[in-house]
């Protein structure tokens, strides 16, 4: 494959771009909520709840036909539809006049949320055996990296939008003007703008890493999650693995999801408060797998 080095930097800005994106907007989705069901923090936390089980139970059923889309067409127009995903649900956040707007954006999310599993793929493709182990430690850092900018960049633009000289000249512009409530919705539609600028980088950059040769025909079978788990029960060495992260991805999205409202109600965090403490997060998780880890396993083992 030509241009291996701006393929991998791609990758890596696709999913910086992603985790960005996704920090851009939680410290401000508690108010996007609450102005849309004209109720209280509680009820908005329990709105959250369920827009978010119906991402994820979307990505759950949609992951493996993403994956086997990718495995038929290539891993190229697989990421840059899931760009153009993402982008689509933030405009349709920052546009949202009701609560299913909100539920339209979160499935249609889900549904191409593939990118991870899909650039991990693109990763495998194109790394040689001895390079296998740092490509796929960008993952870790583009989380990192994005959990650090995104609450922070969020916070910032939430707190710019607030001002009376930029809602003042927000009105005077056309996509901006037709926003109904600038302050909360602002930081939605930067990152759409972050998203669908690196799908049109992509489209003229990203190469496509999966050869004709190696690929194969979409088949319903393969693209069950339920068979999906079911082929685990192949590889009992690993189902404590699996069980592991399950559990590890459990007690991290519990806290994630809650984390805004939590604050904002327990301490009254404003947004911007809420950021920069995701942001201090995004630090650590930097550090722990970027630093700490490098340093433990040796030492440690796995």
């Amino acid at each position: 494959m030509q241009n291996k080095p701006a393929a991998m930097g791609f990758i890596f800005i696709t999913l910086l771009i992603d985790v960005t994106g996704l920090g851009i907007i939680i410290p401000v989705m508690p108010q996007l909520i609450e102005q849309l069901i004209h109720g209280n923090l509680s009820e908005a936390s329990k709105v959250s709840g369920w827009l978010t089980f119906a991402y994820a139970i979307t990505q759950f059923c949609c992951a493996p036909i993403i994956g086997n889309l990718s495995d038929q067409y290539g891993r190229r127009p697989v990421l840059l539809l899931s760009l153009l995903g993402f982008g689509i649900d933030y405009i349709l956040l920052a546009f949202a006049p009701t609560l299913g707007w909100l539920l339209v954006g979160r499935i249609i999310a889900g549904f191409t949320g593939a990118s991870f599993t899909t650039a991990s793929a693109y990763i495998a493709d194109v790394s040689t055996p001895e390079k296998r182990a740092q490509n796929f430690g960008m993952i870790g850092a583009a989380f990192g990296i994005g959990f650090i900018l995104g609450p922070t960049l969020g916070s910032v633009l939430s707190h710019i939008a607030s001002g009376a000289n930029f809602k003042a000249w927000a009105a005077n512009v056309p996509v901006l003007g037709w926003v109904d409530n600038i302050t909360v919705r602002f930081p939605f539609l930067v990152a759409a703008l972050l998203c669908l600028v690196n799908a049109l980088y992509g489209y003229f950059i990203l190469p496509e890493s999966l050869a004709a040769s190696n690929r194969r025909k979409f088949q319903w079978v393969r693209a069950n999650p339920i068979g999906s788990l079911k082929h685990l029960r192949k590889h009992p060495a690993i189902m404590g693995l699996i069980a592991s992260l399950i559990l590890i991805h459990i007690s991290g999205h519990a806290v994630q999801s809650n984390w805004s409202f939590y604050t904002m109600y327990k301490f009254h965090w404003s947004p911007a408060q809420v950021g920069y403490s995701l942001s201090f997060v995004g630090l650590v998780i930097g550090l722990v797998q970027g630093g700490l880890i490098r340093w433990v396993l040796p030492k440690l083992g796995v």
